[in-house]
Order: C-alpha cells, then sequence, then structure tokens
C-alpha cells in the first residue's frame, strides 16, 4: 500500500509543466525508472472536458514521442496562421469551381444513354465502311467465318 501511495505522490511531486495550447488544456512530463531505465512520460490535463479530439496535432506528436521537443508558442501561432491561408484558399477554390461549373452546366449537357455492357461487335462492323481498302464484309460471311473458327478450335 506504501508503494502505490508512494507511486501516487511522486507523480503529482514530480511533474514538470512544459506548456499549453489554445483550448488551455495543460501539458506535462516527468521522468521516472521503469525496469531500471529512466523513461519520460508524458500527458495533457483537458481544462473542461476529457475531449481527446480538441488536442492540436503539434501537441499530440509531442505526446506520442513523434517530437522531442514540446511546440513553442510562437510555432502554434505560426502554424495557425498557416492553416488559416489554407483555409482560405481552399473557399476560394471552391468557390471559382462553383463558378466555372456553373458557367459550363448551361453550356454543356450531359447524355446518358443507360447502356452498361462491353462493345458491339455488329455495331462496329457496320461502321467499317464496304468500299475501303477492297474489303466486302457480310453479316452471312462472318458467322459462317466464325462458325469454322469455333470448329476448328475444338479440333485443337
Amino acid at each position: 500500500m506504501s508503494k502505490l501511495f508512494a507511486r501516487i505522490s511522486g507523480f503529482f511531486s514530480s511533474r514538470t509543466f512544459v506548456g499549453n495550447d489554445k483550448a488551455g488544456s495543460r501539458y506535462f512530463t516527468r521522468t521516472e525508472e521503469i525496469d531500471g531505465i529512466m523513461k519520460e512520460k508524458r500527458w495533457v490535463v483537458f481544462r473542461g472536458e476529457d475531449d481527446p479530439t480538441s488536442i492540436p496535432v503539434e501537441w499530440i506528436c509531442w505526446l506520442n514521442g513523434q517530437r522531442k521537443k514540446a511546440p513553442t508558442p510562437e510555432e502554434m501561432i505560426e502554424l495557425e496562421a498557416r492553416r488559416e491561408l489554407v483555409r482560405k484558399n481552399v473557399a476560394l477554390l471552391k468557390k471559382e469551381e462553383e463558378e466555372r461549373r456553373a458557367k459550363e452546366g448551361s453550356s454543356r449537357k450531359v447524355v446518358s444513354t443507360g447502356k452498361v455492357g462491353g462493345p458491339d461487335l455488329k455495331s462496329f462492323i457496320q461502321q467499317i465502311p464496304t468500299s475501303s481498302k477492297g474489303i466486302k464484309l457480310e453479316e452471312e460471311s462472318y458467322a459462317t467465318n466464325r462458325a469454322r473458327w469455333v470448329i476448328l478450335y475444338n479440333f485443337i
């Protein structure tokens, strides 16, 4: 029981404040020995509700150990300004895209045939001009030749 009490009291006494975010959540760290190895523990104390989705990406990276150093307030301000610029650019691009589609929508009409499937060989053959290069194609000769090829293929 005393070990548990010592651990709990050590948890609160040896913590080091690292920083806070825009929402007011506070971030802490402490070093403890686990199996003879000194490990750094990082955690957050939320202000208000415990909503993990409200943590900024930079702080998530620091908590997970992907960042060695905690984000500075200057860095947070710079990144927030960059995010705001991206939001404005996205809104501008969406507006331009809507205007372009509205302009093209009045001049272009989409025709839906409703057909789904592969190519139709008969309609393809009918599109070939009969006088080109002396080729004469008729449906009967095509059907006969196809039957010959099927018979020949079955014997092989």
